[in-house]
């Protein structure tokens, strides 16, 4: 798979961005492994979004990938953690993840970014290891 470069060059960002969760450790995330992700369920995206994810537990603040920002985790149990994020003047978050299989996670996120109110449904789904020749991941 060939990441399309305004893939990259859109999540590119979110590469070099603060930590959010990473050093936060969510245990209901322990059997899914970073690769790359099909990510459905983008406002605006017609298509499934392929992104190399180095940080599985990056996710939880899709809307607002590429910012600095802090989180909290609220809820860790099960397959399921819920999580609480603030990105200062460009909004915060909130995220429900639940892990269907280890390659297969239901986030459900709400919250106000730049301004505007966001809520929608992602359907993640891991479908390969990274391309070696990506320079750019969704970590935090």
């Amino acid at each position: 798979m060939v990441v399309k470069p305004t893939l990259v060059k859109r999540f590119g960002a979110a590469a070099a961005a603060g930590a959010l969760i990473g050093a936060t450790q969510l245990p209901t995330l322990a059997q899914t492994a970073p690769g790359l992700w099909e990510i459905s369920g983008v406002p605006g995206a017609k298509l499934p979004v392929r992104q190399c994810v180095a940080e599985v537990a990056a996710l939880a603040r899709f809307e607002h990938r590429g910012k600095a920002c802090t989180a909290k985790v609220l809820k860790n149990a099960g397959s399921s953690a819920s999580v609480e994020y603030s990105c200062g003047a460009a909004g915060f978050g909130h995220s429900d993840i639940d892990v269907i299989t280890p390659r297969s996670l239901r986030i459900s996120t709400q919250g106000i970014s730049d301004g505007l109110p966001f809520n929608y449904v992602l359907q993640a789904r891991r479908v390969d290891d990274c391309p070696k020749n990506t320079t750019a991941a969704l970590r935090h």
